[in-house]
């Protein structure tokens, strides 16, 4: 579904990807992992072009993206959250969900005044979408708090919750662990597995959580100084002795 290849990206004189090439296979939950400035982050800033790659190119089902700007992307059903999330604090989670649908009608000024009967159908419509999604996710009984004011887990369900809105089909996780507690890290693990099985949506995360990474993921790609050092299985990353002694420690052998 995603393929990039020979992808350079140069800030001054740091070369922060380098002649990095990787595949990620529909249906998969394929991880990211490295160290800090290993290039991960960069490299989703260029698949949900953010940045343009120096050289090299990026494919999503065979069409090349790497020179469409970020909302031309997004079009296309490719959806990338952050690390920090990035609601919309001072709306409530179901306004946070109910935004996210494209070409809404009530987004032109002369359908709210001529064809007001279709924006109210419209927003009704999208509405009960965003209610059966937070129901999906486990979030209805917040659905009229503001976001600004969720715990840091709930805000990363939230944003798989706007992904859905979104449609998409493959969806760029960037560390959807990080400061999330063990309740709702379980509920995050099964939310996107079900994703996967029941709406066949593909997945790439980084992630630092190797616990994480290692019960969810399969395959694993390991990036270092810039490019792919490995690729596999949770197995064969685990007996692999340059990512063992790189990035996993001992906590594996």
């Amino acid at each position: 579904m995603l393929r990039v290849e020979r992808v350079y990206k140069r800030f001054g004189g740091v070369t922060a990807v380098r002649n990095c090439s990787l595949d990620v296979e529909a249906g998969s939950i394929t991880g990211l992992i490295g160290p800090n400035g290993a290039g991960k982050t960069t490299l989703f800033n260029i698949i949900a072009g953010r940045y343009k790659p120096d050289s090299g190119r990026v494919f999503f089902k065979d069409e090349a993206i790497d020179g469409l700007l970020p909302h031309q992307i997004f079009q296309r059903r490719l959806y990338r959250t952050f690390q920090i999330t990035r609601e919309f604090s001072q709306m409530t989670v179901l306004e946070n969900l109910m935004i996210m649908p494209a070409g809404q009608l009530g987004e032109t000024i002369w359908n709210i005044w001529l064809r007001p009967g279709a924006v109210r159908s419209q927003e009704n419509e999208i509405k009960q979408r965003a209610l059966a999604v937070l129901d999906f996710v486990e979030l209805t009984d917040l659905k009229d708090t503001y976001a600004g004011s969720l715990s840091g887990g709930q805000k990363k369900l939230l944003e798989i919750a706007r992904s859905l809105m979104a449609e998409p089909e493959m969806v760029l996780l960037d560390e959807p662990g990080a400061g999330v507690n063990p309740t709702l890290m379980k509920k995050l693990v099964d939310n996107i597995r079900r994703l996967r099985d029941e709406r066949g949506i593909t997945f790439l995360l980084i992630e630092h959580n190797m616990d994480l990474i290692m019960e969810l993921c399969n395959p694993i790609i390991v990036m270092s100084e810039g490019t792919k050092l490995a690729q596999g299985p949770p197995e064969a990353i685990r007996g692999n002795e340059k990512v063992l002694e790189a990035y996993l420690g001992g906590q594996y052998r």
